[in-house]
């Protein structure tokens, strides 16, 4: 079907780094990975297979990947903790929080960065709707924890208005970037602490995950998964207790898993040539061409300045998608599809007329 507007053709790198099996519009569970870090993975397992003199990977990896994210999250390197997981980075926070501390959430927020702060029974976990939560922060509010676009359906937080009202009650913020760094400004030093998964928009494979915490957060913080990594002089310490913590960020690095860390330098370095504004602009024009063809079905996409795009009630839809090699996601009765630079105008369009027959077929 036609539909308007018009968007621009692929960024001259997406070309050259992509070539999808199909259209993939599913980037919200995971990006694809461009050719650069497939090789980049290849070179270092076939090391490994030959048996590497110098370990399972190179720390100059692990360091690239860290000042890269920093550049992309508006901080400095020495504010960035590297890990495997969002939930560990999660897990770290809540078990520094006090026994009774009051932890808000918007309603249906992801089950990671919830989690692991019920699990230990002796936090007041309270929920408030996504376009009220500034105005659910209470004086007994410790930390509100929120993702800056809701994997279920797309919508953007207020973050500004979030962020002000957990300042005038003295309350930390915690912000998890899964679903928007890469396309979305992330300004982390705004926030007492931020979580990202680096397996989404910014295209690097499971296994690299980002936390970010301010000089005063780190005060409270405590690095309980502390280990060789976390020294402040790495190598010096291998036996027996570390005198001497990082005195950065560092002190609470998960040891990386090396392959990830090769290819999600070359991942990253890749995001930051296009930047996130010429990222944001192709996948915002695809995702509201995507709006106005559902509209035009007569369907009800969620309305947000996304390139994440929940489709009410549709979700019942992506099984029929797939077999028509049209890669989506179903979420909590949502149909959800999300833009990268490897998709194009005719993707939208497939997706779309593949929506209206199995949307015909279920009427």
């Amino acid at each position: 079907m036609e539909t308007t507007p018009s968007t621009p053709g692929l960024h001259p790198l997406a070309a050259a780094e992509f070539a999808p099996a199909s259209t993939y519009l599913n980037t919200s569970l995971c990006g694809l990975l461009p050719h650069r870090a497939v090789r980049a993975v290849g070179r270092l397992a076939q090391e490994l297979a030959d048996g590497r003199a110098g370990g399972s990977g190179d720390w100059a990896a692990v360091e690239a990947v860290r000042a890269s994210f920093a550049r992309i999250a508006g901080v400095d390197a020495t504010r960035v903790a590297v890990g495997g997981s969002v939930s560990v980075h999660v897990g770290l926070i809540a078990a520094s929080m006090p026994r009774g501390a009051e932890v808000l959430f918007p309603e249906g927020e992801y089950a990671s960065v919830i989690t692991p702060f019920t699990v230990r029974g002796d936090l007041t976990a309270r929920f408030a709707p996504l376009e009220s939560l500034a105005e659910a922060v209470g004086p007994d509010t410790a930390l509100v924890a929120l993702s800056s676009v809701q994997s279920s359906d797309g919508r953007v937080a207020d973050l500004e208005a979030v962020r002000a009202a957990a300042a005038a009650h003295g309350a930390r913020t915690l912000l998890d970037a899964s679903q928007s760094a890469g396309w979305l400004p992330l300004r982390a030093g705004e926030w007492d602490y931020t979580v990202t998964g680096g397996f989404k928009f910014l295209l690097c494979p499971r296994g690299v995950s980002f936390l970010t915490v301010t000089e005063e957060a780190q005060r409270t913080l405590l690095p309980m998964h502390a280990g060789t990594f976390a020294a402040e002089r790495l190598w010096e310490t291998v036996y027996g207790p570390i005198g001497e913590l990082a005195h950065s960020a560092r002190r609470y690095d998960e040891p990386p898993a090396f392959l990830s860390y090769h290819a999600g330098r070359q991942s990253l370095a890749l995001v930051e040539e296009v930047g996130t504004e010429a990222l944001r602009a192709h996948a915002l024009t695809l995702a509201d061409r995507f709006r106005a063809g559902l509209e035009v079905l007569g369907r009800e996409p969620v309305q947000a300045a996304s390139a994440v795009v929940g489709v009410t009630g549709l979700g019942g839809c992506a099984e029929a998608l797939a077999a028509d090699g049209i890669s989506v996601s179903a979420r909590a009765g949502n149909l959800r599809a999300a833009f990268h630079l490897y998709n194009t105008a005719h993707d939208v369009d497939r997706a779309l007329d593949a929506i209206e027959r199995a949307a015909g077929k279920r009427a």
